[in-house]
């Protein structure tokens, strides 16, 4: 048995600045498991690759179960089994969101977590390739960067909207959200630059940093409240390790709460049906799961669009807009324009083409994840409920409206080819409802299933900690009370920076009283 100062659990976004974070103190140890393996894969590094990576040895591939709003389809919902998590695997696309998120979630009563909290965090591992400014910084691990070569048609699509009297906004991270322009990547040389290129693969020599791959964590180690270790499967073989300070829970959405449950931290009715011992009663673990929604409208191009290799294919350029005009909240609707052909099955299409995906910013489905079993090899339930509310199908219906107004504008008249779907002869709201339902899937951007905040179904607190024990915190996506308005990968980044100040914080007033017992 070994005995470290902290163990991080998950090696993803969030995990990863963790465990650089916590060892830039040469007196503390870390131990940090993962249960993937290294990112060798080279589809890995190659952004337009990112598609075929799901479905792989280096994706968990989870799926939900039936979604009743949704036909009783089960939703492919891809999650990074690898160093760097689902920062290995993802579209690569860096969107903090907005500042009315953070300032919502301080007003939850999380204090400390507003935009002004927060935003020295996403600027702390920042390094924007356009230079400092208020909103950026230079001297981060993290390659924030503009697209290498992008396509002519992703300009065309920022052009359709400014047409169309939406704002051209350069920045989405800046000092506005709204209005149409390119997306930044986590590219460094061409490559992908995920949090283990960024955070954890500079640091893997530091000797009191110790990284095991192939661990799988099966559950966490209690003395009546207090967390002591954990125990994880590594090559057949169970193994537990102590922890003198803290554990940090950074496995994701699905799997923080499914280790939480399996360790007797949850609904206490629902653990003690499955003969789990109870730990600590939080009924707010699993719950609260929220996700975006997408829809896509694919056409065909009239020529081959060229798309580089240093592209993610899916996502050169943008529009964040309030459908409902009230532009004191943060906007409801991004559309991403992609120069690749993404067709739902059984819809004939050439190989050459473009796509518009609808995606809502704050929909209203709330879903839950739960134990299917006591076998920490099983795959959780998870149950999304995407478009339990009709108001989110109606902003869906107008976001589908909007991408053929788009398209049918003077600057895709040389690319544009037929629409593969829904097709044209698709026009009642009715016929567009039925097309969502039927195609609609996720933007892979799980939260809020450990959600901080201090009312009776928050899992942490605003310091992360876990309510009910001592010693341990989760550091991740699934903290988050709401989402964010865009993509979750730099919010989590974020969450990591700001929980390590948090932890470190707690050190420090550690040893001052140990000090202090000392002088008494």
């Amino acid at each position: 048995m070994t005995q470290h100062d902290y163990i991080v659990i998950g090696a993803g976004s969030a995990g990863c600045v963790i465990a650089n974070r916590l060892t830039e103190d040469p007196d503390t140890t870390v131990l940090l498991l993962e249960a993937g393996n290294p990112d060798t894969k080279p589809e890995i590094q190659i952004p337009l690759e990112c598609t075929n990576l799901l479905g792989t040895e280096v994706d968990w591939g989870y799926f939900s179960q039936p979604e009743p709003y949704l036909n009783n389809r089960k939703i492919f919902c891809p999650r990074g089994k690898v160093l760097g998590g689902s920062s290995s695997i993802n579209f690569l696309m860096y969107i903090r969101g907005n500042p009315h998120d953070y300032d919502h979630w301080q007003e939850l009563g999380n204090p400390g977590w507003s935009y002004q909290d927060v935003l020295p965090y996403f600027k702390k591992s920042e390094n924007q390739q356009r230079g400092a400014s208020k909103y950026h910084a230079v001297d981060g691990e993290l390659s924030v960067t503009d697209f290498i070569s992008p396509t002519a048609i992703s300009q065309r699509f920022v052009d359709a909207a400014v047409a169309l009297g939406y704002d051209h906004n350069p920045d989405f991270n800046g000092m506005q959200q709204s209005g149409a322009g390119p997306f930044q990547l986590t590219v460094k040389d061409g490559k992908r630059h995920s949090a283990a290129a960024a955070f954890l693969v500079p640091i893997l020599q530091r000797p009191n940093l110790t990284t095991i791959t192939g661990a799988l964590v099966t559950r966490l180690l209690f003395e009546d409240t207090c967390t002591v270790g954990v125990e994880y499967l590594h090559e057949r073989t169970l193994h537990q390790a102590r922890v003198n300070s803290e554990v940090i829970l950074s496995a994701g959405a699905f799997d923080s709460p499914k280790l939480l449950m399996l360790s007797g931290i949850g609904d206490a009715e629902q653990l003690q049906a499955l003969g789990i011992e109870l730990v600590a009663n939080l009924p707010g673990v699993g719950q609260n799961l929220q996700d975006h929604v997408v829809v896509p409208v694919p056409y065909e191009a009239t020529g081959d669009l060229h798309t580089a290799i240093t592209s993610n294919g899916i996502a050169e350029s943008g529009l964040f807009l309030h459908s409902e005009g009230n532009l004191d909240t943060a906007p409801d609707l991004e559309l991403i324009f992609g120069p690749i052909l993404l067709a739902p099955p059984g819809y004939a299409h050439s190989s050459l083409g473009f796509t518009g995906l609808v995606t809502l910013t704050h929909p209203q489905n709330i879903g839950s994840v739960k134990l299917r079993s006591l076998d920490p090899n099983d795959t959780p339930i998870i149950q999304m409920n995407y478009l339990q509310s009709q108001s989110d199908v109606q902003k869906l219906i107008e976001g589908v409206k909007l991408i053929r107004k788009l398209f049918h504008t003077s600057a895709f008249d040389e690319f544009r080819g037929k629409e593969v779907a829904p097709g044209a002869d698709v026009t009642s709201d009715a016929a567009l409802e039925a097309y969502i339902r039927e195609t609609c899937g996720t933007v892979y951007h799980p939260v809020g299933t450990c959600k901080m905040g201090t009312d009776s179904m928050a899992v942490v607190d605003p310091e992360l900690r876990v309510r009910g024990v001592e010693g341990l915190r989760v550091v991740d996506a699934s903290i988050m009370p709401t989402l964010t308005t865009g993509h979750t990968n730099a919010p989590t980044i974020m969450i990591g920076e700001k929980a390590a100040d948090l932890i470190k914080a707690k050190g420090c007033i550690s040893q001052q009283i140990l000090t202090l017992s000392d002088r008494i």
